[in-house]
């Protein structure tokens, strides 16, 4: 059986842009769950801000 995690203490500071900080705040979801499901929501926040990225470049 693993380990609990650590409490996950990265300080998420507010962006201004509602989807970055959407998926930054995903990131406290990580809070006391184990390490191996860490990687599932780390591609999330990923994939979120890399749509985020390309939407971006698209308005330009």
């Amino acid at each position: 059986m693993a380990e609990p995690a650590a409490p996950f203490e990265a300080a998420v500071t507010p962006t201004g842009h509602p989807a970055v900080d959407a998926a930054l705040g995903r990131l406290e979801s990580l809070d006391g769950v184990e390490t191996e499901a860490h990687v599932a929501v780390y591609e999330d926040v990923h994939q979120r801000l890399t749509d985020t990225l390309a939407a971006l470049d698209h308005e330009q």
